[in-house]
């Protein structure tokens, strides 16, 4: 059955308005997540919220079920103001979230048992939304005995059941395979098509640019350090979609280009790498994955030139695990991000033509350049008489630029790409940096 994307003239459901939340580190400057997000969910629309890791998509989404109370600004939820756990909103998570010591069927009735709802009526109900999202016969089933996209079913069928206004959905395929993510992904495509589902609209969080596309009547795309709306993109696309159209590849080109304009033509320190300095908070990523982009990317079609949404897709990288190295190797000078395209630099040719000797020559050069807590590192290093130096010397420092999950992060990260680039060496049992060959 053919459809079109819906409008409506409704007054919002959810209104956001204002709203900051940081974390308190104590001593140290606080970290802001949120700041002055401002927007708006109607009845009988699918609204998706892009953003790379770290910007704030499921501090918003748990915001607005109530789990969590923001800094400022304010939620409501059809005119009243969300305080606590939401009786009009459900949520469904990446992590499935069931209880594993209790059967599908109980699963599903829980929240209407902690509504106190009869157990005659919990039981009705609850068959009804599993016979719905497509587990009649697996009534009896432990979450053990079954499949992650079926576990991701009971899931969908728990938040189902209450009957609420708005459904969110954090990340809710990301922990499935492709096939199973798309099965899944279509049949609630076609449910809500069909006026089956008992809501009013659903807001997700998801990293994959193209399911956005697909399933979405407009996109969020945040940005990152702190997170805001940077864009907001209208999906005027009938349904069913095909992936293969002109105008869906042309809406996925354009939201890779929006994403990717953020932090083209800026100092590396911004956008994903926040702070100046030792106050750089820095993604892991392998030596082995970035040296493989820039030989895919080296290498023909591309000829050092790549348009980011035909690589993710080549590849099979979602947007979470792609931005990473491409912003890694921007960080390094080894390539440039713009407009969606992914373009070497000279130096990163040479490392992509290099062999082994001359890429980590290469590497160390660029690390001890352009990644500050590098170099800082192998100067201590340097001037220390023994040439050894405690990791923990360096995680304090970082903890007073960044939550001690980022600074766990960034020294993982320099800890692996200064081994690659033997500027120095790393005891994972002594926890110690030391120099193999002091100069």
């Amino acid at each position: 059955m053919l459809t079109t994307t819906q409008t409506t003239t409704h007054a919002p459901l959810i209104e956001v308005k204002g709203l900051r939340h940081l974390y308190v580190k104590g001593s140290t400057p606080d970290l802001i997540v949120l700041d002055g997000v401002e927007m708006t969910l109607c009845e009988s629309e699918i609204v998706g919220i892009l953003g790379r890791s770290g910007s704030g998509k499921s501090t918003l989404l748990r915001s607005i079920a109530g789990l969590l109370r923001p800094t400022g600004g304010n939620i409501t939820l059809e005119g009243k103001p969300v305080v606590g756990c939401c009786a009009g909103v459900a949520m469904v998570f990446q992590s499935f979230a069931l209880f594993p010591w209790l059967t599908v069927l109980e699963n599903v009735e829980i929240g209407l048992e902690a509504r106190g709802d009869p157990a005659a009526d919990r039981r009705k109900k609850a068959l009804a939304a599993i016979d719905l999202i497509g587990l009649d016969g697996f009534e009896n089933a432990y979450p053990k005995e079954l499949s992650g996209g079926m576990r991701q079913r009971v899931g969908l069928a728990r938040a189902l059941v209450i009957r609420p206004k708005v459904l969110l959905m954090d990340e809710p395929f990301s922990a499935l395979d492709v096939l199973t993510a798309e099965t899944l992904r279509t049949d609630l495509i076609d449910l809500w098509s069909e006026g089956r589902m008992p809501i009013k609209s659903i807001l997700m969080v998801t990293h994959n640019i193209e399911e956005a596309v697909l399933m979405c009547d407009r996109v969020l795309v945040f940005s990152s350090n702190p997170g805001r709306i940077a864009a907001e993109i209208k999906i005027n696309l009938p349904r069913p979609r095909s992936r293969m159209e002109p105008a869906f590849r042309e809406l996925v080109d354009r939201i890779y280009g929006i994403m990717t304009k953020q932090t083209a033509g800026k100092p590396a320190r911004e956008g994903v790498f926040p702070g100046a300095g030792l106050g750089m908070a820095l993604k892991h990523v392998s030596s082995n994955t970035l040296a493989g982009l820039l030989e895919t990317v080296d290498a023909k079609p591309y000829e050092g030139k790549a348009d980011l949404p035909h690589i993710a897709q080549a590849l099979q990288m979602e947007i979470d695990d792609l931005f990473p190295v491409a912003e890694t190797l921007q960080l390094l000078r080894f390539a440039e991000l713009a407009e969606g395209d992914l373009r070497l630099t000279p130096a990163g040719r040479r490392f992509a033509h290099g062999e082994v000797d001359e890429r980590k020559r290469l590497f160390a050069e660029h690390l001890l350049t352009y990644v500050p807590i590098a170099g800082h590192i192998r100067r201590v290093l340097d001037e220390r008489p023994s040439h050894h130096a405690p990791a923990t010397r360096f995680q304090e420092e970082l903890e007073d630029y960044m939550s001690p999950e980022f600074a766990d992060e960034t020294l993982h990260a320099v800890i692996s790409w200064g081994r690659y680039g033997e500027i120095y060496a790393y005891d994972e049992q002594s926890g110690t940096f030391s120099l193999e060959n002091p100069s």
